[in-house]
């Protein structure tokens, strides 16, 4: 209990975050459609997202690094406030593409604080629970974010303002605290092709689990409402596949411990593509078809990030690990900024199915890659411990780097 209270400035400053930026991304495509943007503007706004949350994970070690771990984590906030409370002062898609980098650049940097600030307090004697109370505190977070939308109306200058309130009183926990700031981390290298030489396999595993995280959050409210789904509907929809994801873990940590986590990724892209095959080849789904296939999706896409970077980590020294899971972040972001684009664009050509088509296609390619890499090179007989990943930013090693280090 003890370790609970000393963590909740922080765990209280994620949940408020999180209801703020997890918000923001089906609530603009919903907002887009009732001012009439096109399928791909709308788009545009979830890549924008990535690109700032690209930018944010490379600037915020450098600026804690000038003025602090409080000051950098209050510059962050104001920039996604900034960027929440002008949507509906100037109606443009370029416009709240500029306004989504802000937010992009908060979430990323807001968790960058976070994160060094919790690793710099946290011990091997506490850390697992810890991890565990920020992982749970975090997804539990994201998924009342989704259900805020049924209640959050399109267009509306109150909705962005309860959203850029939610962002603003995320900085109160953290600043007020009268706990002494941690010293201030060194930056880790951006060392992209760290990734690629640890696993190549591994880099392309979490490119294909960006391209389906992405696609599905930031378009899929264009696909539900295409398929007859109500706002609430659509909210149920993107909680579900979270929470199809969330439950995945510990089933999937276990395969992945035990088996050749080659296999297991494997068995997981074959899995979602015969959620994506159903989804698209199925019309006239009900809601709660829509709502199962998406939980489906989620199960099976949701853990092939965390699959994919134990695989990495079992060829990577310990010294590498930090940087290599800021090299696989970088992967991940180069995949999410693409994906909203591209299956907006396809939506918009030929129908809200060929998101799905997009999606299944991304995890056959996984797949050919698995089965010809695997010729290539045998797996290592010990494996690093399988560790649930959120993907929150490039100072996300630190905080999990004994967790994994464990042998089975």
């Amino acid at each position: 209990m003890g370790m609970i209270i000393s963590f909740a400035a922080l765990f209280l400053s994620v949940i408020l975050m999180q209801l703020s930026s997890g918000g923001v991304g089906p609530l603009d495509a919903l907002s887009g459609i009732t001012l009439d943007f096109t399928t791909t503007e709308i788009g545009l706004l979830g890549s924008a997202h990535f690109l700032g949350f690209f930018i944010g994970c490379w600037w915020a070690p450098r600026l804690m690094g000038s003025v602090g771990h409080a000051r950098a984590f209050a510059a962050f906030t104001a920039s996604g406030t900034i960027g929440l409370m002008a949507h509906m002062l100037v109606v443009d898609p370029w416009a709240w593409a500029g306004m989504r980098v802000a937010s992009g650049v908060c979430v990323a940097g807001c968790y960058t604080v976070i994160e060094a600030w919790l690793n710099a307090k946290l011990t091997n004697d506490n850390r697992g629970r810890a991890m565990g109370i920020y992982r749970v505190t975090d997804m539990g977070a994201q998924l009342v974010a989704q259900m805020m939308i049924s209640v959050l109306e399109p267009a509306s200058y109150v909705s962005y303002n309860i959203l850029a309130m939610f962002c603003c009183a995320s900085l109160l926990p953290l600043v007020l605290t009268k706990r002494r700031q941690p010293d201030i981390p060194s930056a880790p290298r951006l060392r992209p092709s760290l990734a690629f030489k640890a696993s190549p396999l591994a880099a392309m595993g979490v490119i294909v689990a960006s391209l389906s995280g992405a696609t599905f959050r930031m378009v899929g409210p264009l696909y539900g409402e295409r398929v007859g789904l109500a706002v609430d509907q659509i909210a149920y929809f993107l909680a579900v596949f979270i929470l199809g994801g969330a439950l995945a873990q510990i089933p999937v940590g276990w395969l992945a411990d035990k088996f050749d986590r080659r296999y297991v990724m494997i068995g997981l892209s074959i899995a979602a593509i015969i959620s994506c095959i159903v989804t698209a080849s199925l019309q006239g789904l009900s809601p709660t078809g829509v709502m199962l296939t998406a939980f489906f999706f989620g199960l099976t896409s949701f853990p092939i990030y965390s699959v994919a970077a134990a695989h990495a980590n079992d060829f990577a020294s310990p010294e590498q690990r930090v940087e290599l899971a800021a090299a696989l972040m970088f992967c991940f972001a180069l995949g999410a900024i693409a994906a909203p684009l591209v299956a907006s664009g396809l939506i918009e050509r030929y129908g809200p199915s060929a998101m799905f088509t997009m999606l299944a296609v991304s995890h056959g390619v996984l797949i050919l890659f698995s089965v010809l890499r695997m010729r290539v090179r045998p797996t290592q007989d010990e494996k690093t411990r399988y560790v649930w990943l959120p993907r929150t930013s490039f100072t996300i090693g630190r905080l999990t780097r004994d967790e994994g280090s464990q042998k089975d």
